[in-house]
């Protein structure tokens, strides 16, 4: 018997196997795919931190694909799409079918259990454009040849699909963060966890026989410090912390600011009714269709608004706080106009923690350096 509850990614209520439950606060990403130039530090700062041992090798709780030809592993989201067929949304209400409520007879979640090989191509696709540069061919804006890093993690879902397919109850979502967690001691490695989630973000582990996730790096978010691939992100496109309920965001909450207020922060692929927490700034040199087959409805408008980034002081606050600091911004604040202010982020008990200009200063240096009696090649 599935209880119904309601998804404010959907803005309809769907199918779940249990009863609508919401943490205290819940934890949450956002990634600017605008900035990412995949040089996978994220990725490999997950590896050494978490699965590094035995059985681990070919795990990626973080990895980033080039799309539209990258997969981890091969196909996961065009398989499943093509097993859930049509996405209709009447505006931004989802109409067509989650994959708790396409499922066949006999089976709760729509999934499947991807092949041994299917994990061999972690790098497939990388760089690869939609379609090749033609003789004389030149980049327009939006482009043509077009691709772009889609950065990938758990998403800790509202309505984890790992959680609902697990016949061991081993998988439990915990209510003072959200975060997702595998109880080793209770699995039993059926792997139907890997079967359900439809983000393949569920590993089975052949040493212990039991199947390992993304832990959300949560001893270091118990000690006020955001998750590793955000931290270690050359490119500062990512940002972590908590969101609030959906029907009570917080102008102070970078994170209910970018998700909730202005909307420029989207779930990847919320037709598959998860809820997940992982929110994404669409790229901008995409087609309006890919995006919104990945992103969902709003995903034009969150361009629009990226695109006008410097009309909103909060907005540009917002983003330019993203990879400044390795702890948990909980509240922002602006000061200054948009040329010579600052953004500024707090803690939970008030302090400021960080604060950078609005605006990056642009110095031109001297050609020759007289003090070091050298010359400059590049003077920006």
């Amino acid at each position: 018997m599935k209880e119904k509850v309601y998804n404010w990614q959907l803005r309809r209520k769907m199918a779940y196997k249990y009863p609508e439950t919401r943490p205290k606060k819940q934890v949450a990403w956002i990634f600017d795919t605008n900035k990412c130039i995949a040089c996978q530090t994220c990725t490999l700062a997950c590896k050494n931190a978490w699965t590094s041992g035995k059985g681990q090798e070919y795990m990626w709780w973080n990895n980033v694909e080039t799309k539209p030809w990258g997969f981890y592993p091969l196909g996961w989201d065009s398989r499943l799409l093509e097993k859930l067929g049509a996405q209709r949304w009447r505006g931004d209400r989802y109409a067509g079918k989650t994959i708790f409520e396409s499922s066949s007879y006999g089976e709760e979640i729509t999934g499947f259990v991807p092949e041994e090989d299917d994990y061999l191509y972690p790098n497939i696709g990388e760089d690869e454009v939609a379609q090749p540069v033609k003789k004389g061919g030149y980049i327009k804006i939006p482009h043509q040849p077009w691709m772009f890093y889609l950065q990938r993690i758990c998403n800790h879902c509202t309505y984890p699909a790992c959680l609902a397919s697990c016949p061991r109850k081993s998988i439990y979502k915990r209510p003072e963060d959200g975060i997702v967690l595998i109880d080793q001691k209770r699995c039993r490695g059926y792997q139907e966890c890997v079967r359900g989630c439809p983000y393949k973000k569920s590993f089975f582990r052949t040493e212990t026989k039991k199947s390992e996730k993304c832990i959300s790096c949560f001893p270091a978010i118990e000690d006020g410090f955001q998750t590793e691939c955000v931290v270690n992100c050359i490119g500062k496109i990512r940002l972590f912390g908590f969101k609030s309920d959906w029907r009570k965001p917080r102008e102070d909450n970078p994170i209910d600011y970018l998700v909730h207020i202005k909307k420029v922060a989207l779930p990847l692929y919320p037709q598959f009714g998860l809820e997940p927490n992982v929110y994404y700034i669409p790229p901008i040199n995409v087609p309006d269709a890919f995006n919104r087959q990945l992103f969902g409805p709003g995903s034009k408008n969150a361009v629009k608004i990226y695109r006008k980034a410097y009309e909103d002081k909060k907005l540009i606050a917002a983003l330019v706080l993203m990879g400044c600091t390795n702890k948990i911004i909980n509240t922002i604040g602006v000061s200054g106009d948009i040329n010579s202010g600052y953004a500024a982020g707090y803690n939970e008990a008030g302090s400021e923690i960080i604060r950078v200009p609005l605006k990056e200063p642009i110095v031109i240096r001297k050609k020759y350096d007289r003090d070091r009696n050298v010359a400059r090649i590049s003077v920006t």
